[in-house]
Order: C-alpha cells, then structure tokens, then sequence
C-alpha cells in the first residue's frame, strides 16, 4: 500500500514537473523586456495592442456563436439517440470523433472548394457569409468534445423516465427538452461549452485560411515578428483556457437547493 501511494506521488510530481518548469520558463522570459530587471513591459504592449483587442474580441463572439449553434444541433441529437434510437449510438460516435481524425486544413479546404464565391452556396462572396462559414467550421471541430460532454451528461440520467413522466403531465417536445433535459444535463453541457470555448480561441488554421481576424492568426504573427510579447501571449490564452476549464468546476455544480430536493425526493 506505502509503494502503490509512493509511486502514484512520484509519478504526480513527475507531471507537475513536465507541465510547470516550461510554464514557469515561459512567465519568467516574458518578463525580461527589460535589461537586467523584471518587468509587465511585454504584457503592456500585448494588452495596448488594438489587434490584440480585436482579434481577442472576435474570437469570443465566435466562439459563443460556435457554442450557441453546437448546443442546438447536438443535444436534441444526443437525446434522440440516447431515447428512441440506441442501436445508432455507434455510428454517430464514429461521425463525430472524425472531426479528431480528419486534419483541420483538409476539413476547410473542402468547405473553400464547396462554398467558394463561385459556388451555389457562396459563403465566401463576403465577410458576414464568411463568419457564418467559419463558426459551422468551429461547430465541425468541437463536435467531438461537445457530444462526448453531453453524451456522458445524458447518460447519468434516466431519460426515458424522465420524458415519461413528463409527458404523462400533458408537456409537450419543447417543454420537454428545455425545462426537463437541459437542466438535468447542465454540467455535460457546460463542459462541452467551455471545452469548445477553449478549442475555438486558440485555433488556427481555418480562420487563417479563410483570412478571418482571429485570435489565432494573430498569435502566430506575433511569434513570427517578436520575441518577448509571444510569451506574454501563450501565458494570457493559457490563462483563459485554464479560467474556462475552471467555470466547468463551478458553474456544473448543482445548486444547494437542487440537490437538497433531490435529496429529500429520494
């Protein structure tokens, strides 16, 4: 027992150490802006940068955008699948982990090829039409993270009861999935959400190809013409990707008074 809890500590600070001295190594270059001192020099003109601004900006409106469009479509998917169709699990699983499969520029390369301004359907002829392509590229992209969260959410709860029940009081599909499912599903979605979140601020490829101003692009060309505001940089989207993966902790928790219900109920 002593050796099985000494090598689960040795092999947690083995992790630690992997992920935190090339953190630390990266914070501690950012700050040396300055000759032979310390400073947020680096992180003042990241943050007096007016792209930096925009690009950060229009990467959270398309990353809402991304995740309104990918709860709509995936959990009345997910709650069809899970109470009248069963046996089609698999393959959907298999559609939506191909996004993980299927390199990202291959992904908008084919989208370019089919709605190019020359096309039937052409969302490239302009730059509203444009975002709309680039936030179905994100919903493409995050569509394994989003449907494993709700998936998994769904799963832990007794669907069909709960549709039953519901239905026996008179309620009708809408009421059903948005004052039944959706609340009894909330971690899995934010999970999802934050997840998709944390995807779409940071990508690359497809708002570079489709020659949109995100966040990504813009970190790239910054790593490409500076030395110290990269840093700064990777350690503020680090910030806000961890700042997500810690809203899933505290906004997945059941309310006080839910679970005091749940409790009394069983």
């Amino acid at each position: 027992m002593k050796s099985s809890r000494l090598g689960a500590w040795v092999a947690l600070a083995i992790g630690a150490i992997y992920f935190l001295v090339p953190l630390i190594g990266t914070f501690e270059f950012s700050l040396r802006m300055r000759r032979d001192q310390y400073s947020f020099d680096a992180y003042a003109i990241v943050f007096a940068d007016p792209r930096f601004q925009a690009t950060l900006g229009y990467s959270v409106m398309m990353a809402i955008l991304t995740i309104i469009v990918g709860i709509a479509l995936v959990v009345p998917t997910a709650y069809w699948i899970e109470l009248r169709m069963p046996k089609a699990r698999p393959l959907v699983e298999f559609i939506t982990l191909l996004p993980l499969v299927i390199p990202a520029i291959v992904i908008v390369f084919g989208y370019l090829h089919l709605y190019n301004s020359s096309s039937f359907l052409p969302f490239t002829a302009n730059e509203r039409s444009t975002d709309v392509l680039l936030v179905c590229s994100y919903v493409t992209l995050s569509l394994p993270y989003m449907y494993r969260s709700v998936d998994t959410g769904l799963r832990a709860v007794d669907v069909r009861t709960l549709t039953e029940a519901a239905e026996s009081l008179g309620a009708g599909w809408t009421t059903i999935l948005f004052k039944v499912i959706f609340p009894n599903v909330r971690s899995g979605i934010l999970s999802g959400a934050f997840l998709t979140f944390a995807v779409v601020v940071g990508e690359f490829t497809m708002a570079s190809l489709l020659d949109r101003p995100a966040f990504g692009p813009y970190l790239q060309l910054v790593g490409a013409n500076r030395a110290y505001e990269p840093s700064a940089l990777a350690i503020i989207a680090f910030i806000v990707t961890w700042a997500s993966m810690g809203l899933i902790q505290i906004f997945a928790r059941a309310p006080k008074g839910a679970t005091a219900a749940a409790d009394r109920t069983t």
